[in-house]
């Protein structure tokens, strides 16, 4: 019999990572679905803040690899402040509309 913690990992582990980056940073719901998910990672990808942003966390390396990228946006939206979060999130829906 599978400890009950265990079963919770499992299931967290089946949503997508850019999901969890996301919900974590209060930009999407945790009840999106996964391909609305991603299409608002695409644009929180594309946004003029999070490419600065993400220049600064690879320091000169060109990420080229899926992983590191979203590592990157990770630790980009892990560097701003509520403020930001919230002017990014705005963006995004703008872009939605």
């Amino acid at each position: 019999m599978k400890h009950p913690k265990q079963n919770k990992r499992a299931s967290a582990l089946a949503v997508p990572s850019y999901h969890r980056i996301l919900v974590k940073h209060g930009l999407i719901e945790k009840t999106l679905s996964i391909p609305h998910a991603y299409e608002v990672f695409l644009k929180v990808g594309v946004d003029p803040e999070i490419q600065k942003l993400r220049r600064k966390v690879a320091r000169g390396n060109k990420m080229k690899h899926v992983p590191a990228l979203y590592l990157a946006t990770a630790m980009a939206l892990q560097g701003m402040t509520k403020q930001e979060l919230e002017a990014l999130k705005l963006r995004i829906e703008e872009k939605r509309v």
